[in-house]
């Protein structure tokens, strides 16, 4: 008996069920080794019924296996795709590509475009040369609003020397100092933002590391949030921070150094000076880390961008301008105080709640601290004791920078 020789070395033959789109079905029998190009060719002999005069029909098809909803790649074999005995295959046709657009076309589409685009500023200006000057309150109530941040920095720096020397003249200044002292330790290890803290244990975060994570950063939640994700594995994560552990350890050198104060041969307004000189320096200017990411990124230097946040309250958008601009103010600037002889100073001191809340030290950590953080400023206006000192500042300068 006689066999040809490719029927000798052929594969495993499979049954496979063929289907189109028009619901014809039939079954194929091929082997394992036969391409998915030739078993497509055997579809479409059979679909149309013998042979395929226009070539382009078989490039138009596909194969897609029912199944698992992919289309066969024609290079592979029915083994390569993992074809197996009555497996269920789609013969349909290809979607044909979208037409090339005409030049017409193009051109309208162009016109289209020419007559959406947005106008830029010549053309604004030529447009609006004929219209009257109108609502130019907008303007100068944001340039109103500037001047205040700016001025009240140099508000707060001389109001600081009139409160030292106020404190300074009082007979009992070293027990103001005390007292001062405390609530600086007060406000450093024990105070924490409760609606801050509220919103990060809400997270999931244990309370313990929240606190933590808002006295690191100076109670932002959002830093303080990056913080707790980023140190999530840090084996330290739960180790108290220095003096929190032994809140008896402040209260133990506070009298050496009252001690020191009271048998010192300078005047009391140079030692109280010096002592709030050491306080400033706790309350050292924390710029927000991701601004410094965000304007480093785009090629300054480390020390102008922290320049520049901290001349500029801590705000990306006005540093960024600051950095690319004339840099005005300059950090320097910072530390000169108002005309002591201007209008605006002597209202503000004529004020008597301003002169009842200069007699407080807390009020006099509160300007220290919001000369170093202005993002604090919002915590000391709701304070019952600094609050109105502020108000009453605010107003003043309003009243006088309208009139």
């Amino acid at each position: 008996m006689f066999v040809q020789e490719e029927k000798i070395f052929a594969g495993k033959i499979l049954k496979i069920h063929i289907c189109t789109m028009e619901g014809t079905e039939w079954l194929e029998e091929v082997t394992e080794d036969t391409t998915i190009e030739k078993l497509k060719e055997k579809c479409l002999k059979h679909y149309v019924h013998g042979s395929l005069e226009d070539p382009k029909t078989l490039t138009h098809h596909k194969l897609v296996h029912a199944a698992t909803e992919r289309i066969l790649m024609e290079t592979k074999t029915v083994s390569d795709e993992n074809l197996k005995d009555k497996d269920v295959l789609l013969l349909i046709k290809k979607r044909p590509p979208p037409p090339p657009p005409k030049m017409a076309d193009i051109s309208a589409e162009e016109k289209k475009k020419q007559d959406n685009k947005a106008p830029d500023k010549e053309a604004i200006l030529k447009a609006t040369a004929g219209l009257s000057t109108r609502h130019t309150d907008r303007t100068v109530t944001q340039h109103n609003i500037r001047d205040f941040q700016t001025e009240l920095r140099k508000i707060l720096v001389s109001l600081i020397e009139v409160a030292q020397k106020l404190l300074a003249l009082n007979p009992d200044a070293v027990e103001l100092f005390k007292k001062a002292n405390a609530m600086l330790d007060e406000d450093d290890e024990d105070r924490v933002d409760e609606t801050a803290l509220q919103q990060l244990t809400e997270m999931g975060f244990p309370e313990s590391r929240a606190i933590k994570a808002l006295r690191l950063n100076h109670m932002s939640v959002t830093q303080a949030m990056e913080w707790l994700i980023e140190h999530v594995d840090d084996p330290t994560v739960d180790t108290p921070l220095p003096g929190q552990d032994t809140p008896g350890a402040v209260g133990a050198t506070a009298p050496p150094l009252v001690h020191s104060i009271s048998a010192s041969a300078f005047p009391r307004q140079d030692e109280l000076t010096e002592i709030f000189k050491r306080i400033r320096r706790k309350r050292e200017f924390r710029p927000d880390s991701r601004a410094v990411i965000a304007l480093m990124e785009m090629g300054f230097d480390e020390k102008e961008v922290v320049d520049a946040l901290r001349v500029n309250n801590n705000q990306q958008d006005a540093a960024c301008e600051w950095l690319l601009g004339d840099r005005k103010p300059s950090p320097e600037d910072l530390d000169k105080g108002i005309d002591t002889n201007s209008p605006l100073f002597q209202a503000i001191l004529e004020n008597p709640v301003v002169q009842l809340g200069l007699t407080n030290p807390k009020t006099l950590l509160a300007f220290e601290d919001m000369l170093e953080n202005p993002l604090n400023s919002t915590q000391w206006m709701n304070d019952p004791e600094t609050g109105p000192v502020m108000l009453q500042i605010s107003r003043i300068f309003q009243t006088l920078n309208r009139t």
